[in-house]
């Protein structure tokens, strides 16, 4: 296992995913934000059934900088519930891994 995640955030809009993704790597808490247009997302909120055009914001970060990720996510984000799922990396190329490590912040705030 290695000390690398991917955080996977669905948003409204492309703007909004580009948005936060600039800020999230501005303030070195993702090295990446990769921003996947054309999700369909269905799913169940307040008893009824949605059926949503999104985008997929996929972040690259450690393991370390999850919690201030996840807490600035939610306060940037306009969705009363943001999706903020963390996936572990069990593997990867090695020189990309160490990219991301230098890219992010060396320690939280």
């Amino acid at each position: 296992m290695t000390d690398v995640i991917l955080v996977f955030v669905t948003a409204p809009s492309a703007d909004k995913a580009a948005e936060l993704a600039r800020t999230l790597v501005e303030e070195q808490l993702a090295a990446c934000g990769n921003i996947v247009p054309g999700l369909r997302s269905i799913y169940r909120w307040e008893g009824q059934v949605q059926d949503e055009a999104e985008v997929l914001l996929l972040l690259k970060t450690r393991t370390a900088l999850f919690e201030p990720l996840r807490a600035r996510i939610v306060e940037l984000h306009p969705y009363q519930v943001p999706e903020v799922l963390r996936v572990d990396v069990a593997d990867g190329h090695a020189p990309y891994l160490a990219w991301i490590r230098d890219s992010t912040r060396s320690s939280t705030p």
